[in-house]
């Protein structure tokens, strides 16, 4: 057995997740383990085509779908975004950070689209839970594990221009409600719903089979459960016949979608290849460059440190700037998924990391679980 099996199976036997999937490849080479059940009740052994929710690793497909239409000339990165998101035309924001939601100021210059990409609209998360603004915008963001609670676009998107901005357009790294934002753009923009275009322009495209927003009756055989810690145990707070069943009135840019480690390793080979997959261009050159590539000052590194850890941040994921650990290959592009899902690839070595569980992480903090894997593959396959 590989060490990357025995890493995966100590976490199973010591109960801290049901299962799990890793992967790691560079070029040609892929090991891939699956270890453990898709369920705490082992009704069905783990294996290497599991569908997950990915959660968060949805960010950098949302990302690339707005690319596409910035390839296509229908968007470019200066536009306003009220251009096709009316509702956000002419934002308020608050005086100082915790400043009460009655105390604004306007906007000094419309939210574009460059800003939703960066995650810097000046609506979001910040480090501080806190503020009052944050305490409204979680109002809004509804619990990602649970997306038939969301409303539907045009609600949503009106219940967020009631809450001000946490900080100017352009000022701030802000966590996730961007990525939603991109979500809702990539729809009215395209003309279409936003899981049809993923779909042509992504999915199809890479022969990214098991993504979607739901998952059919036909492959629920293959969906993992998902739980949460609580009281030293895990409680269930999904199961393949639930949230997923079928596509949420919101489809979830920044988190909603579901994937199978293969599927996500065709979208990083695809960036590794600079936006071509099997002789077809998906984005364009300039467009992957300008996904991978860190977006932050080192204020808004440091001011986002909760999830940044220091890094720097491009479009729809993380980009690695500093060496701190073992993993932390400058350039080093992905992100982490509140799920218990990460995937990473390394465009200066080719290599691309997917770890996939069903246990919800309880904090931004990376777990114990996800630091040993990156540990674990960060020399590649063995």
């Amino acid at each position: 057995m590989s060490g990357l099996h025995d890493l995966l199976k100590a976490y199973v036997d010591d109960g801290t997740v049901p299962g799990a999937v890793g992967l790691v490849a560079r070029g040609d080479r892929v090991e891939v383990r699956a270890v453990g059940s898709v369920d705490v009740e082992g009704s069905a052994p783990m294996a290497r085509d599991s569908v997950f929710r990915i959660a968060s690793i949805t960010k950098p497909i949302t990302a690339a779908a707005v690319l596409t239409l910035v390839d296509d000339g229908v968007i470019a990165p200066d536009d306003p975004v009220d251009t096709w998101l009316p509702e956000l035309a002419k934002p308020t924001v608050v005086r100082t950070p915790s400043s009460p939601l009655d105390d604004v100021v306007p906007a000094v210059r419309p939210i574009t689209v460059a800003d939703l990409l960066s995650s810097r609209p000046g609506w979001g998360f910040p480090s501080d839970f806190s503020l009052p603004q944050v305490k409204a915008l979680f109002e809004v963001q509804a619990d990602a594990l649970s997306p038939q609670a969301f409303p539907p676009p045009e609600a949503w998107l009106a219940r967020l221009a009631r809450v001000p901005l946490l900080h100017q357009p352009g000022e701030a790294w802000l966590y996730n409600t961007s990525s939603d934002l991109q979500g809702v753009l990539v729809s009215r923009a395209a003309g279409r719903p936003l899981p049809e275009f993923l779909a042509e322009r992504i999915f199809e495209p890479l022969g990214m089979t098991d993504t979607a927003f739901e998952v059919p009756a036909a492959k629920r055989d293959r969906f993992t459960s998902s739980y949460r810690p609580a009281g030293g145990g895990l409680e269930l707070v999904d199961t393949p016949d639930g949230q997923w069943s079928g596509v949420a009135p919101f489809p979830s840019g920044a988190g909603g979608l579901v994937s199978t480690a293969d599927d996500w390793l065709a979208f990083a080979r695809m960036l590794l290849d600079g936006g071509t997959a099997g002789g077809r261009r998906v984005l364009s050159a300039d467009a992957v460059r300008r996904m991978t590539t860190d977006r932050l000052t080192p204020a808004q590194r440091e001011d986002g440190a909760l999830f940044l850890e220091g890094q720097g941040w491009g479009y729809g994921g993380q980009v690695d700037i500093a060496p701190l650990d073992p993993w932390n290959v400058p350039g080093r592009y992905g992100w982490v998924g509140g799920t218990g899902t990460t995937a990473h690839l390394v465009p200066s070595t080719g290599t691309v990391t997917v770890l996939l569980t069903q246990v919800a992480m309880e904090n931004p903090t990376p777990t114990p679980l996800m630091r040993d894997f990156w540990r674990r593959t960060a020399d590649g396959p063995q």
